[in-house]
């Protein structure tokens, strides 16, 4: 009791009053009765920075269906289409339908359109905010017009003086020359209203070029989430500063001509390699190190030949830098990745998996045969001016920290399971041990172990956060993390060996046994979800959609939401991406068609075409009080029920 006490009393002093705590009380009990917002779960962005901030816009497709409501067939396609490209791009669109030079308006014309524009965004926001309280609409609101947009959201059609004062209303926001900056600011909230809550499962970075574009549109959602994906942990331990995973990301971006991350998203100076490349094999054609994915890109196909040296050159020093890690921690098993050792540098030949093979290119000038993970002098004057760079960024550190504020390694929440890629199983369907930092740990117990590892590599000190560094580059590509399962990572074979079986990578058995719906519920109880209403999110393995896969797996107990956002993703998908919404009514999976681009969306209205696959609607309407926020509220409703009490029993005294 004495421990409660304390604690109301704490609490009495928000609320010093019983009118305070009644009036409090009131409000979160009309909050539960609210339908629940709307959650949109997407996963493997991979740098596809249009597509997303365009689908984020269009609320995958919300906002369309909200226009479609309202007007009917009141307005045509077109006027639709240009309501919607407004709502999404304001400031472009205003730009060349008020602004075009080539189609001048008069006064009136202009100031006609602000006032069928203005009525038009407000009839949308209106139908966005009917399930939310006002205090929570005017928390959104900017605060300049604040005031004005809440008088035009409460318009009345039928009282004829209020009618009249709402023309009057709009008339002078366009007489004061306000309309356009109105205009952007309704956008702006109907874009926070659509989505409530946002979840990204995973693999924000790689494969395209706009991953820091999607980490600052992000910026802009008051609530997102992210559940770490392997290729954010590779750029989350290489900002961290692990340095073999500062030479994989820029291996990875060399290899699919996607340095625009690096050099114009984060300002990382890649000279320092192109120097080095040049040097060190300036008279060596590096022919395997060559991509087709230059041809794509007008700027690099310039410069090919020198990006294959940058290529060969960062791809040594990585597989040094893993050898170098993998020695430090035996308890990984990752022995057989130490393939530098097992080169006869006199034959050109390798040893691997019991045979030996005839090396792609023998030209390794900076590899010791005696001491071969040892960085040579240049290379390691390299590798410190890379994590000077990666470092000293602010942006990347910045957007770092994003990932350890909003992310995780899974996420529990209103009867969702979410992460990235695996739970580690044995074929039996048990879940596999791993050491994490000297703890033996599974299922539950190890998301949470690395999850707290990955927390330690970035706030930690010392030995501990040396261990935890270290496992980051575990997690990328370690056979029993949860982010990569499979066998082994066969990146060197692939660039050193030409035989396909040498090369192939087996998937852990989690991939086929979570396809099973007795493994999805043993999931689901493992990490205390209902196992029959509970349900899995996974991103990681595209869906082959050409194929006939589904992303609906184990009798709808797991849904895998890689649709392929990522255009090089997208030739094995046959689509561009997933939305599973989650709102009021239940959930919806929402495939997209390809998205042009952003320019083509601004200046014609074009839209992402997206297609329902499933509508899993309830019976009665999801209200707040039903999810985790209900809870939480819930709570908070009955700790302001004894601090009545408290007052009115004289336990604690109200305050004059």
């Amino acid at each position: 009791m004495t421990e409660e006490v304390k604690y109301l009393k704490l609490l009495s002093e928000k609320f010093p009053t019983r009118s305070a705590v009644a009036t409090e009380m009131i409000n979160l009990t009309a909050i539960l009765s609210l339908p629940k917002g709307t959650e949109h779960f997407v996963s493997d962005l991979h740098g596809a920075s249009g597509a997303f901030v365009h689908m984020v816009r269009n609320a995958s497709g919300v906002i369309r269906r909200k226009v479609d409501d309202i007007y009917g067939y009141r307005l045509t396609e077109d006027e639709k289409r240009a309501l919607c490209a407004l709502i999404y791009y304001p400031e472009e669109r205003i730009e060349i339908e008020v602004h075009n030079e080539k189609k001048p308006l008069t006064d009136r014309e202009r100031d006609d359109w602000y006032r069928l524009r203005l009525h038009q965004v407000v009839d949308v926001m209106r139908a966005v905010t009917v399930k939310y309280t006002r205090s929570k609409v005017r928390k959104l609101l900017p605060k300049a017009y604040a005031y004005v947009i809440e008088e035009l959201l409460h318009e009345s059609s039928i009282e004829h003086d209020r009618s009249e004062y709402f023309r009057a209303v709009i008339d002078g926001i366009i007489q004061t020359g306000r309309a356009e900056e109105l205009l952007t600011a309704i956008a702006g909230v109907i874009h926070s209203l659509t989505i409530d809550t946002f979840h990204i499962v995973g693999d924000i970075y790689d494969r395209g070029p706009g991953a820091a574009d999607i980490m600052e549109e992000l910026k802009h959602h008051r609530d997102y989430d992210i559940q770490w994906g392997n290729h954010d942990i590779e750029w989350m331990g290489a900002a961290a500063g692990n340095r073999a995973l500062i030479a994989t990301v820029l291996r990875v971006s060399i290899r699919y001509a996607n340095i625009e991350t690096l050099e114009e998203g984060y300002g990382i100076n890649l000279l320092p390699l192109a120097s080095f490349a040049m040097q060190t094999y300036g008279n060596d054609p590096c022919t395997i190190w060559q991509t087709s994915d230059f041809e794509h890109n007008a700027r690099l196909n310039r410069s090919a030949e020198m990006m294959a040296k940058m290529h060969k050159a960062i791809a040594i020093i990585q597989f040094k830098l893993e050898g170098q890690t993998i020695k430090r921690h035996p308890e990984w098993e990752m022995d057989d990745r130490l393939l530098l050792d097992k080169i006869d540098y006199e034959k050109g030949t390798i040893r691997c998996q019991g045979k030996e093979f005839k090396l792609t290119d023998t030209y390794l000038p900076t590899v010791d045969p005696k001491d071969p993970y040892r960085l040579s002098e240049e290379e390691e004057e390299l590798m410190e001016q890379l994590l000077g760079s990666f470092k000293k960024s602010s942006r990347m550190q910045k957007h770092l920290r994003m990932f350890y504020r909003h992310g995780s390694l899974y996420l529990v929440r209103n009867g969702f399971l979410l992460y990235h890629a695996a739970i580690p199983m044995s074929k039996d369907g048990e879940f596999l041990e791993m050491n994490i930092c000297g703890k033996v740990v599974k299922g539950k117990a190890l998301m949470d172990e690395i999850d707290a590892a990955v927390r330690r590599a970035y706030y930690g000190e010392g030995k501990d956060k040396e261990n935890a560094l270290d496992l980051m580059l575990y997690l990328w590509e370690g056979a029993r993390s949860p982010l990569f399962h499979k066998d082994k990572m066969t990146t060197f074979e692939r660039y050193f060996i030409d035989d396909k079986d040498v090369q192939a990578e087996e998937n852990g058995a989690y991939y086929t046994l979570a396809n099973e719906r007795p493994i999805c519920e043993k999931i689901l109880r493992e990490f205390g979800l209902d196992p029959i209403e509970g349900r899995i999110i996974n991103g990681h393995i595209p869906v082959r959609t050409l194929k006939g896969e589904s992303p609906m797996r184990a009798e709808g107990k797991r849904y895998v939401i890689d649709g392929g956002f990522s255009k090089p993703y997208q030739k094995k998908t046959g689509i561009a991406g997933y939305t599973l919404i989650y709102n009021s009514h239940g959930i919806q999976l929402v495939q997209h068609e390809m998205f042009e681009s952003r320019e083509q969306a601004i200046m014609s209205g074009s839209d992402i075409h997206s297609r329902t696959l499933l509508r899993d609607f309830s019976a009665q309407r999801i209200r707040v009080r039903d999810t985790d926020k209900g809870k939480e509220l819930m709570q908070q409703v009955s700790d302001l029920k004894k601090l009545l009490e408290a007052y009115q029993n004289g336990v604690i005294k109200e305050a004059e």
